[in-house]
């Protein structure tokens, strides 16, 4: 699925598309109170922004220093992976054309549209952007900026900085952003940071075949089926399409258009118009807000975010086929970070790179914020009842990191080791069976971590 564009065009969207998935109450991103509801119109390809505050962050406990870090990340903005919505939106365009058919505005849509696709085709369909490029490298640097003392302490003992990668040009290509970002910052890191290596069983484990019982259920699960179809069957999805063509085309051919292909348009035109930011750099010239009110974007873009939610998310209450095989790569973090503890081995930090269909499994599996509530039965996922938006659990970029902290070992005791985990670059704290060192601390004992994140 495809989503962002332009952010400024999200602040325009009205109080009445703020409303419109809560029936009558104040939105979800406004309940939750720190969210950003203009994002949400992206879901999972808004571009990247950090959430942390660069002052903000606590202090290590007295005594401890940093000795090692450790990420995951989903590769950054990119180019659609097809041309396939671009050719269905031209295509209609062209038939109506031909008719006389188009508006002043629809008659402005072809160039834009042909643009995006050009500036998809050049770079490569599914290839990091620029925009990509800079998010990574930008990430990076602010990493380097807040742990000063630990890239120092890799550079003096010639650490090795580990990559790890699906294997898949885009995550490939935003490891070397990343890495591109750390030598900018250090150059002494030049010759410590290794080829990347793929592992697809711990970075691209939706596709590979212990997970056989997972892509079966996306492919033909009725529960999933059921929920999708009655979501998508809404009446407020053929009211939304019906006035994205009434904007585009005249009267007449927009009434003779079956519902279906209303639909159908409407909503492979939100898939560019999600996907236009992305490609920033490469398209500067596109701009396709216009051709979107923002109720509607926001109709479309919660279309997408439920099928995100039900097929990669929390999804439903009671099962966990979505999530349980992220075991892997949370059995790693805990692994990599006790190797560390133990000197077993010498890594300075492990970078690994990968895809939202990991990153969403992952969140739910940790009770990340937003990223952990299921559906009950018969209720099916909103913005109203719902706190779950792909724009915060997985935007382009997105980041879990993993911060190990020591303290000098003495005579009659070894030394102790503390976590701290950042998501998308935001202190945040461990799920609530885990205990912190201190309340309301967001540092805890690597022990107690392995107690509290143990699963089945």
């Amino acid at each position: 699925m495809k989503r962002t564009a332009p952010l400024s065009a999200a602040v325009a969207v009205s109080l009445t598309a703020s409303l419109l998935f809560t029936s009558g109450t104040a939105s979800a991103s406004q309940r939750q109170g720190g969210s950003h509801p203009e994002r949400d119109l992206y879901g999972t390809k808004a571009p990247y922004m950090p959430q942390g505050s660069p002052d903000g962050y606590q202090r290590a406990p007295k005594g401890f220093e940093p000795v090692f870090t450790e990420n995951v990340a989903r590769h950054g903005s990119r180019a659609m992976t097809d041309s396939a919505d671009g050719d269905a939106v031209l295509a209609l365009l062209r038939k109506a054309q031909d008719r006389g058919a188009l508006t002043g505005l629809g008659g402005r849509l072809g160039p834009q549209v042909q643009a995006l696709l050009a500036a998809a085709s050049t770079l490569g369909y599914g290839g990091l952007s620029a925009r990509g490029v800079q998010e990574h490298r930008q990430t990076a640097l602010r990493m380097e900026r807040r742990l000063p003392s630990l890239f120092a302490r890799i550079a003096a003992r010639h650490e090795p900085v580990v990559l790890e990668t699906s294997g898949v040009p885009r995550a490939v290509a935003s490891a070397d952003a990343f890495t591109a970002g750390l030598v900018a910052g250090d150059p002494a890191l030049t010759d410590l940071i290794e080829a990347p290596v793929t592992d697809k069983d711990l970075l691209y484990f939706h596709k590979q075949p212990q997970n056989a019982d997972y892509q079966a259920y996306v492919k033909s699960d009725p529960q999933l089926a059921e929920v999708l179809t009655r979501i998508d069957g809404d009446p407020r999805t053929a009211e939304a399409a019906h006035r994205v063509v009434a904007r585009l085309f005249r009267a007449d051919f927009a009434t003779a258009l079956p519902t279906g292909e209303q639909v159908s348009f409407a909503r492979a035109l939100y898939q560019l118009y999600s996907a236009a930011p992305d490609l920033s750099v490469e398209a500067p010239t596109v701009e396709l807000t216009p051709f979107l009110d923002p109720r509607d974007a926001w109709w479309f873009a919660y279309l997408v975010d439920a099928e995100e939610f039900y097929q990669k998310g929390p999804a439903f209450s009671g099962r966990t086929i979505t999530y349980k095989m992220a075991g892997v790569l949370l059995d790693d973090l805990l692994a990599q970070a006790e190797a560390k503890a133990k000197g077993a081995r010498d890594n300075g930090a492990v970078l690994r790179f990968t895809h939202a269909e990991e990153i969403e499994p992952l969140a739910a599996l940790m009770g990340l914020p937003a990223g952990t509530a299921p559906a009950e039965p018969g209720r099916p996922y909103t913005y109203g009842n719902n706190p779950w938006r792909g724009a915060e659990v997985s935007p382009m970029a997105a980041n879990i990191q993993w911060d190990l902290f020591a303290n000098k070992p003495s005579k009659d005791r070894p030394a102790s080791y503390l976590v701290r985990m950042l998501y998308n670059e935001k202190e945040t704290a461990f799920r609530w069976s885990c205990e912190p060192v201190a309340k309301h601390s967001y540092f805890y004992e690597l022990d107690e971590l392995k107690r509290c994140l143990a699963h089945s």
